[in-house]
């Protein structure tokens, strides 16, 4: 496992983003970054855990809400700088706001710019 996660590319503030993915039906639940210390606790743990860069510290999905992200698999991208990590959602919901995937406010759809 360490030759792989010394091939991982992390920018200059230690961090690698990281798109969360549900393994059922595929949608993206949100983006997070994480440090090599967080990605070796989601190793370990089998739960996601980030860098919180608001906080600066690390920070596992669900410890307050207990929306917890099961990790299933990560993969790295062609240039191993972004991971896409497959999980399964527990407490169904990813966004702090209680929608299910932080990717919730349209922009542009069918209909062209979303005007609100």
């Amino acid at each position: 496992m360490e030759g792989v996660l010394c091939k991982l590319k992390f920018d200059k503030q230690g961090l690698i983003p990281a798109i969360v993915v549900d393994h059922k039906q595929g949608d993206v639940l949100m983006l997070g970054y994480m440090s090599r210390e967080s990605l070796e606790k989601t190793l370990a743990e089998g739960y996601t855990c980030f860098w919180s860069r608001s906080r600066q510290k690390l920070w596992t999905k669900g410890e307050t809400s207990g929306h917890k992200q099961k990790v299933l698999e990560i993969v790295a991208d062609c240039d191993y700088d972004a991971l896409l990590v497959r999980v399964e959602q527990v407490g169904g919901t990813a966004c702090h706001t209680g929608q299910r995937s932080c990717f919730h406010n349209l922009i542009m759809g069918e209909e062209g710019v979303h005007s609100g």
